[in-house]
């Protein structure tokens, strides 16, 4: 029995060296109870009630198969798969799952059907699978392999399956002659394999597990005769016969297989089986699923829990915290090498953290940590906060009463390889040793020349001194035995030393809450703020491995380089909160321990401040740690001699293993779920087109990570419409709005929880279609158009101006016409009249001197006639330029001018009537109506030999009237009737100007009856307002092209 032993456990070391590894995957070394554990029942969601098998995708989705059915898992919810998509057909109840190496999934019911998931779609077993499959498994190409009841073991290859046994021999009894046998075989679903009644293929029963070895042999587990084999196209039974229920096979190294049945497990060495080399712990365990993780750790699952085997033995959940007492129906690793647990009460998990935590009190798992130190023997020491020392090792916690450390708070703990020194709130300095079994303990106080007994920080340098820093009395160094003391009086800033650190170059740095000084050759020499400091209150010393300086303060990290002080640039928000410990390990990173936070940074990078994405992480709750507020302590967090960081924190103690913690996590695989248009789904498996008139366009998408999904980070980017990738985002959607027509592309990334990246992300095209106004002939169509309309637009305005032009042209050329007919008609005659009386004169002088006066009188006469007549015409070239717009003002005033041209005798009496509100007039009708007016005056003046005249103005409310009357000679009919007196030209010009301006102009008279003129303005033309200027305008226009001007 002895020599049973010795072989078993020399099988289970070798069998650990053989899956040995640098990194693993579940950490050996842990106790189950310390691996994290999540369990998924009713109340996260998981519906499927009892687990049956698990798988796991290679787009990382877990796969569970279950009494009720199929799930799916993406680290937030699951999915179940009620039906064979893309038929009707129910799914059912599972009984086993597996992946193989083509990506498919392969779904053994429990009424013996088997389906292929394969893309999205299901595929039932066909052929020589249709049903009768009882048992699936892989083999070592990684391709499926399953056990029919009636062909026996067959593999799946390049899309079809092929039995592994040879062709039945000649003589053999064929299916129809078995049908009619009655050889009493039995198995749950006979009836159900499509085959003769009652006719298996041998092992005549059926297979309830299925391996293949990594010698090539395919092995067949049965529920009551036993365990056989593949060989030679032949299928042979191992005897002696294996007892009890066969319920899984576990293929090892050179062919070697291990056997779980309900009857303990077993061992195939490759000529035998037997139970050498299997611990006795489980032997005669009730063996339902095993596993052998990539870290060479064997897991069994029981009828009555998990039970772990390598290299330290056997190991169970001491603390009855996962699958406690219930069978353990299923494992699985998945690629992030978490252990998977399929119990009849759901889903559990077991995933190895980053950090591994300790509670420093067995009964109090909330106290906070004090300073630690890791001896050369492995032994962890450490001080809770509420006093005492205790030492941890191999799980196993002591506490240390010797010399009255259990009745003190210990602040500081250093050593080196054969003692430990201790600094003490009430107790001084102590050193402890081990001896005997026991410790010897030797004690340093204010009367052996310590400064003060009340020793927050040790330091012991390479030369074995010993550095003593106080709460208020300064700093002491112990040599040979012998105390020498720094404090203010020679040159400290402050007696309460923090922390304290030796240099590369034999210097003491020791710190303090108002600067740090260097102590060298004597000589103290003291950095504050102006140094290069973020902060002058320090709390922890680190010298690296390329010896700069790490100064941890209040207000952030900083370092000593080159013999200055750097505060790092572009440092993370956390780097800049309270330092509490910073710690190296062997691959460059520093750990640090903040008032709030747990965090690794690269040490290169933080020196030349260039920390990117991926340079710093940040650790939590969720990856081990009982707590994540740092402790006021000198060496609270500090590397032991096998690289691992210890962290003394506000709920205790935590290790963790940087090489691990390196390791990273599996890159995450993202993917685009759906596409919604307004809120309506639309089919993804093709290329999206979408109308434009669509408003809203919402990408879903999600990435698989199973083990911490809420640290998922993702980017995303619409290739056509955004100009790179997005920030990174928490949430699984991106909205796009109002998408002009054209083709873009959706993309996606996703972070794992380490922040890296998987740039090979999916991507989805997308065409938005345009509406016919978008499509380019229609725009092409549309710059026409506007084209034509801006060409027709500039001829109109072409001839717009033209017209303009040829109108002020005929304007000026029908003023300076009408003038030079009225200068013939008066200057002109009046010249030629004046030439005849001079002529007349001229011939009189000399025969009649009296009567050639009286012509030269007349002739003077007709000159200031003239003048007057001149003066007149040149009035009529000015503009519109009267100050005074009032019509009645002005017809008034130009009476007045016209009788005073006249002699006295000869000036008839003039007046201005004036009915209604006077309303303002537009100028340019205004101008006009006073022209007509002005001749129709003159005239009256000039020919009528009147004696009154009178100039009616009635404002209308629809029309202006404007009457002129005489009581004179009257007009003769002849010229009324021809419109004009030959060479005169004032009739014709009133009635051209009427006519110009849209008014109406009447002329009545009668011989000795007198003369009446009559003009009539439409009050819309000519009274001014916005809209009627316009018309008038336009009234001008038109009346200008009526006339043909």
């Amino acid at each position: 029995m002895k020599v049973y032993r010795l072989v078993g456990k020399l099988v289970a070391v070798l069998v650990a060296m053989c899956f040995a590894r640098t990194v693993y995957a579940v950490d050996p070394n842990r106790a189950i109870s310390q691996y994290m554990r999540e369990n998924w029942g009713l109340e996260r969601g998981f519906i499927g009630g009892a687990v049956s098998s698990i798988a796991q995708g290679p787009d990382g989705y877990l796969w569970v198969g279950t009494e009720k059915g199929l799930f799916r898992f993406d680290g937030m919810s699951f999915q179940e798969f009620q039906q064979q998509a893309p038929t009707a057909l129910p799914i059912g109840p599972v009984q086993e799952l597996i992946t193989d190496s083509q990506s498919n999934l392969w779904i053994l019911l429990t009424n013996t059907t088997i389906l292929r998931y394969h893309a999205g779609m299901f595929d039932p077993g066909h052929s020589q699978a249709e049903v009768g499959i009882t048992s699936i498994g892989r083999r070592r190409d990684g391709s499926a392999l399953l056990s029919s009841l009636a062909l026996g073991p067959l593999g799946y290859h390049a899309g079809k399956f092929d039995v592994l046994t040879a062709a039945q021999a000649p003589g053999r009894t064929d299916p129809a002659q078995a049908a009619v046998m009655n050889d009493e075989l039995s198995s749950r679903l006979s009836w159900a394999t499509g085959v003769a009644t009652h006719r298996f293929a041998k092992p005549n029963t059926s297979v309830t597990a299925i391996a293949e070895t990594s010698d090539g042999v395919v092995w067949l587990g049965t529920p009551d005769k036993g365990l056989f084999y593949l060989g030679g196209g032949q299928i042979h039974d191992i005897a002696p016969r294996v007892e009890g229920r066969i319920n899984c096979l576990l293929p090892m190294q050179n062919g070697e297989l291990w056997i779980g049945t309900d009857r303990g497990v077993l061992r195939w060495t490759g000529s035998k089986v037997t139970r050498e080399g299997v611990p006795s712990e489980l032997g005669k365990v009730s063996a339902l699923s095993a596993i052998r993780d990539r870290d060479g750790n064997i897991w069994i699952g029981t009828s009555h829990g998990l039970l772990r085997f390598n290299a330290r033995g056997v190991s169970s959940d001491e603390d009855d915290t996962v699958a406690s007492n219930l069978a353990v129906n299923s494992l699985f690793e998945d690629r992030e090498g978490d252990l998977w647990i399929g119990t009849p009460r759901g889903l559990e998990r077991l995933r190895d953290s980053t950090f591994v935590s300790f509670a420093v009190d067995e009964d109090l798992r909330s106290t906070s940590g004090g300073p630690v130190y890791i001896d050369s023997g492995e032994r962890t020491w450490f001080a809770p906060l509420d006093g005492g020392l205790r030492w941890l090792k191999d799980g196993v916690a002591e506490k240390v009463t010797a010399g009255g450390l259990d009745r003190d708070v210990v602040y500081s703990i250093t050593g080196s390889q054969d003692e430990l020194w201790v600094g003490r709130q009430r107790g001084g300095l102590t050193r402890l040793r081990v001896a005997k079994g026991g410790f010897e303990t030797k004690t340093y106080t204010h009367a052996d020349g310590l400064l003060q007994d009340s020793v927050y920080a040790v330091h012991q340098n390479r030369d074995g001194s010993v550095w003593a820093g106080t709460l208020s009395g300064g700093v002491s160094e112990l040599r040979d035995g012998k105390f020498t003391s720094y404090t203010t009086a020679n040159g400290m800033p402050s007696n309460t030393v923090t922390a304290m650190a030796e240099g590369a170059d034999g210097s003491m740095w020791v710190a303090t809450p108002v600067g740090l000084t260097q102590l060298l050759h004597g000589q103290l020499r003291t950095y504050t703020e102006t140094e290069g400091l973020p902060s002058p209150d320090i709390n922890c010393l680190l010298e690296d491995s390329n010896h700069v300086l790490w100064v941890g303060t209040t207000s952030g990290l900083a370092y000593f380089s080159g013999g200055a002080g750097h505060i790092p640039r572009n440092v993370p928000v956390a780097l800049q909160e309270q330092i509490f410990g910073v710690a190296e390990d062997t691959n460059g990173w520093l750990w640090v321990a903040t008032s709030n936070r747990v965090l690794r940074v690269r040490r290169d990078k933080l020196l030349n401040g260039s920390i990117a994405e991926g340079d710093e992480r940040e650790y939590g709750t969720t990856d081990g740690l009982n707590g994540v507020e740092g402790v006021k302590r000198q060496r609270s967090v500090v590397e032991d001699s096998l690289g691992r960081i210890w962290f003394s924190m506000n709920h205790g103690l935590s290790v963790v293993d940087p090489i691990r913690a390196a390791r990273g996590a599996a890159l995450v695989l993202a993917k685009i779920d759906a596409v919604a248009v307004d809120g309506d789904l639309v089919d993804i498996k093709t290329a999206v087109r979408i109308p434009s008139a669509r408003q809203r366009v919402t990408f879903g998408f999600s990435g698989v990570n199973l083990a911490l999904p809420e640290r998922v980070r993702y980017r995303y980017r619409l290739d056509g419409f955004d100009r790179g990738w997005s920030e990174p985002v928490e949430v699984r959607d991106a909205f796009y709005t109002n998408l002009g027509p054209g083709s873009y592309k959706f993309r996606v990334i996703a972070a794992n929880s380490d922040g890296v990246w998987n740039l090979d992300g999916p991507s989805l095209d997308l065409t938005v279609v345009p509406a016919f106004y978008q499509t380019s002939w229609f725009l092409l169509l549309c710059a026409a158009a506007v084209a034509a309309v801006a060409w027709a637009v500039y001829q109109w305005h072409v001839g717009q101006v033209t017209s303009r032009m040829d109108l002020q042209f005929i304007e000026r050329l029908s003023e300076r016409t009408r003038i030079a007919r009225e200068l013939h008609d008066t200057l002109l005659q009046s010249f030629q009249g004046l030439i005849l009386h001079f002529q007349t004169a001229r011939d009189l002088i000399p025969r009649d001197p009296s009567e050639a006066e009286k012509n030269l009188d007349s002739a003077l006469q007709s000159a200031d006639q003239a003048m007057v007549e001149g003066r007149n015409a040149i009035y009529d070239i000015r503009s519109s330029t009267l100050v005074d717009h009032d019509l009645a003002h002005m017809i008034t005033a130009l009476g007045e001018e016209l009788g005073g041209s006249l002699r006295e005798g000869m000036r008839p009496g003039f007046s201005v009537v004036e009915e209604g509100t006077a309303k303002p007039l537009d100028s340019i009708f205004r101008d006009d109506i006073y022209h007509i007016v002005r001749e129709a005056l003159r005239n009256s003046f000039k020919h009528s030999e009147a004696q009154k005249i009178e100039a009616e103005i009635t404002y209308g409310k629809r029309l202006l009237r404007v009457r002129i009357r005489d009581d004179g000679k009257g007009i003769d009919r002849k010229v009324l009737e021809q419109g004009e007196r030959a060479g005169h030209w004032g009739l014709p010009g009133m009635r051209e100007r009427a006519k110009r301006i849209g008014a109406r102009l009447a002329v009545w008279s009668e011989a000795g009856a007198g003369t009446e003129v009559e003009l009539n303005v439409s009050g819309s033309l000519v009274y001014e307002s916005a809209s009627p200027q316009l018309l008038s305008r336009l009234f001008r226009r038109s009346g200008a092209r009526d006339k043909g001007l």
